[in-house]
């Protein structure tokens, strides 16, 4: 795979990221613009994970229909118009139907990126690359709370919304210029109305399930960290919104080493051998986070430590996850793709969610999400490694 295709795909990689960590230090202004708390401002963000969870249903099975291009392009155009929509929100309620369109574009990216990887690489290459896309995508995390913050001062909220509007368009021409279509010559495309039962398949497939379950459960004490950091560090202990990203920006720096470290570690063994172990460190760091959290410290630095172990392991857990979830999928990789997806941020939007249910006004909701999903991906990565067989490389069965 070539680099000018590897940095567009990890563009569109960055689709959600950006979305989400681009406008996390604005939400105490969004409260008090609106009228509102900041527990209501954060039903932006888990509306956000409904729609990239719904849309990518849509999409995989129209990117295997109709070639990858065509898809993209149109959600992609759909993203564009939607972050306008919401810079020109007069409402919190019209703030968050348009996030929900947002996601609906912004999703085609996601799916369409991990379906190219699968037709261009082996399982091998694959959990590489997505670890490769892992340091492209990665940059958003570190470099957009900051630049959100940044933009907070100096512009006002609204232009973090036009930004993410230039940013799409960019990606427009990226792909319309330089992607090309990817589905192999002669390869039976499948018809739209077997979408149904293309989906039934994979539900029916333990392996598949196993693997994209355990990735999301993990996803999701990401996005639980997403959706409490701001007020943790922002509201409870003080850091100034301008700072927030700085904080959330080393988090991301664990995990772009992590996923660079993991794409060493394939040379010596298989994406699912390395899958249900690192799970243990990362459930290992979130009890500590939640045994820190529930004697409420006074600084912020003691629990720190253990919440950038969470999120470096998910370097590893995730790009593993996704190619061992991938492995074997042919002519259905974007459907594969779209349900990966869906299971992956369908669990994150109930974390979320989750997380501002439980607000009490400390940091114990954010710690205990992320404890509960540290302990669902050791479960499920454990079953998963039992029910079925493995290649000498642990990767499991591929066609």
């Amino acid at each position: 795979m070539n680099l000018r295709v590897l940095l567009i795909l990890g563009a569109l990689s960055a689709f959600a990221p950006l979305a989400i960590d681009f406008y996390l230090p604005s939400f105490p202004t969004l409260a008090r613009v609106f009228a509102t708390d900041v527990e209501h401002v954060q039903l932006s963000l888990a509306v956000y994970f409904i729609g990239l969870a719904i849309g990518q249903l849509a999409y995989g099975p129209l990117a295997d229909r109709y070639g990858r291009r065509g898809p993209l392009l149109v959600g992609v155009l759909l993203f564009t118009l939607a972050s306008v929509a919401c810079a020109l929100a007069p409402s919190l309620e019209w703030l968050i139907a348009a996030r929900f369109v947002q996601a609906l574009g912004g999703c085609a990216g996601m799916v369409v990126s991990r379906a190219v990887v699968r037709d261009l690489c082996d399982p091998i290459h694959s959990a590489k690359v997505f670890s490769q896309l892992m340091l492209v995508m990665g940059l958003a995390p570190i470099l957009a709370p900051f630049a959100g913050g940044v933009l907070l001062g100096v512009f006002g909220w609204q232009s973090i919304f036009y930004c993410l509007t230039g940013f799409s368009a960019l990606c427009a021409v990226g792909v319309a210029l330089w992607l090309p279509e990817t589905i192999p010559v002669g390869l039976t495309r499948p018809p739209l109305r077997g979408a149904f039962r293309q989906y039934q398949r994979l539900f029916a497939n333990s392996q598949f399930i196993g693997h994209a379950l355990t990735g999301g459960v993990a996803m999701a004490g990401m996005f639980a960290y997403i959706a409490g950091s701001p007020f943790v560090f922002i509201e409870l202990y003080g850091v100034p919104a301008e700072h927030y990203g700085w904080l959330f920006g080393s988090n991301a720096a664990g995990f772009i080493l992590m996923a660079q470290v993991n794409a060493r570690m394939l040379r010596r063994h298989g994406p699912a051998y390395w899958l249900v172990r690192v799970v243990w460190f990362y459930l290992a760091c979130a009890l500590i986070l939640l045994g820190l959290t529930a004697l409420r410290p006074a600084a912020l630095w003691p629990l720190l430590i253990p919440l950038f172990g969470c999120i470096a392991s998910l370097g590893c857990i995730i790009p593993n996850a996704s190619a061992c979830a991938m492995a074997g999928q042919g002519t259905h990789a974007g459907s594969a793709s779209a349900l990966l997806g869906c299971l992956q941020f369908g669990v994150a939007a109930g974390a979320a969610a989750l997380v501002g249910a439980l607000h009490n006004g400390t940091a114990l909701p954010m710690a205990l999400v992320i404890s509960l999903c540290g302990v669902s991906a050791v479960v499920i990565a454990q079953l998963t490694a039992r029910a079925g067989p493995t290649s000498p490389h642990g990767l499991g069965p591929y066609p």
